[in-house]
């Protein structure tokens, strides 16, 4: 039996994973203290990893599909092919300096630096993806050229540029500045504990949120292929089902091409009749950002509406397409 190895994250974005696999699945089991998670599907091998090694272990192979933030994708530069937007897991990734600072941005800070000699320190867990975005700054190529910043961890240095530094943060980077750094890169949702730690944001690096992404070589297994779309069609109906809303109203025959000329819908409404003649019964799928719009004129037209979030909105015959191809 081909199984596809599936590896979900722990941490911050575990809250939100669960829900949505519990959408997504009819039944999803977890044992008190493991990392093992269980689904309705003896194909599927779950366990739960931190998300930043999840890109490489997807990308060697070792699990064939993962969720994890699309800023660990970037900064593991791991060869994994993104295959679902979750939706979930929104973060900013943003340069922010002690608020007493004049410089405007990271580029002005880097020159000023340079120009009076000084060494530059920045504090992230994002090693990568920092180095990447100082090289692109104007002043650094101006002073620097195509130098390494120099990556500093406990257990090794590399990078020639000793002047800009760019420290391994374990955690709590934004209590860094200013006695051990003079900069950091960390996520901020809504830039509150930044603000509370007398930080302002200056540079806006990146957003991400939480991707399934699956190893380019299991989706050229036939076997494993169709497993792996068995599981993006599931956690992409549970994707659109939290957007949508499912109602049923009943509706006059006089006032029925009214109300389907007014209703917007996902595909064409389902129109029946009720045992009492004259009445019609109007069963569709709506946006939920159109429902607010629709109670004004439902009021005067319907009656008996009923409405329930869709657990998913499985769009079958566009996977299928895609399969296809």
């Amino acid at each position: 039996m081909s199984v596809v190895r599936f590896a979900i994250p722990k941490g911050s974005l575990e809250e939100a994973t669960f829900r949505l696999l519990e959408r997504s699945w009819t039944q999803v089991n977890r044992k008190n203290r493991t990392y093992r998670v269980y689904l309705d599907d003896p194909k599927i091998i779950v366990k739960m990893l931190r998300p930043q090694e999840i890109p490489t272990l997807v990308s060697e192979g070792l699990y064939d599909v993962g969720i994890t933030g699309k800023d660990w994708v970037g900064e593991t530069k791991s060869d994994v092919e993104p295959v679902l937007d979750l939706e979930y897991g929104r973060i900013m990734l943003v340069v922010a300096l002690p608020d007493n600072y004049r410089y405007r941005n990271l580029d002005a800070m880097i020159a000023d630096y340079a120009k009076k000699g000084k060494t530059l320190r920045v504090s992230s867990e994002y090693l990568t993806t920092a180095s990447r975005f100082i090289k692109n700054c104007k002043s650094y190529k101006k002073y620097f050229g195509n130098k390494d910043p120099q990556i500093v961890t406990p257990w090794l240095r590399t990078g020639t540029n000793k002047s800009v530094q760019i420290h391994l943060s374990f955690g709590a980077t934004e209590a860094k500045p200013p006695e051990d750094v003079d900069a950091i890169m960390d996520v901020t949702e809504t830039g509150t504990t930044l603000k509370q730690n007398k930080l302002r944001i200056v540079d806006e690096v990146l957003t991400s949120t939480a991707h399934l992404i699956a190893n380019k070589r299991s989706l050229k297994d036939k076997a494993k292929r169709e497993k792996i779309f068995d599981i993006v069609t599931l956690m992409r109906g549970a994707v659109h089902g939290k957007k949508h809303l499912h109602i049923y109203l009943n509706v006059k025959e006089e006032n029925l091409a009214r109300l389907l000329r007014q209703m917007p819908s996902l595909k064409k409404p389902t129109v029946s009749t009720l045992s009492e003649t004259g009445w019609f019964g109007v069963n569709t799928v709506i946006k939920k950002s159109d429902f607010h719009k629709m109670i004004p004129k439902l009021r005067k037209i319907a009656q008996g509406l009923v409405v329930h979030e869709p657990r998913q909105i499985l769009e079958l015959e566009e996977i299928k397409r895609d399969e296809e191809n």
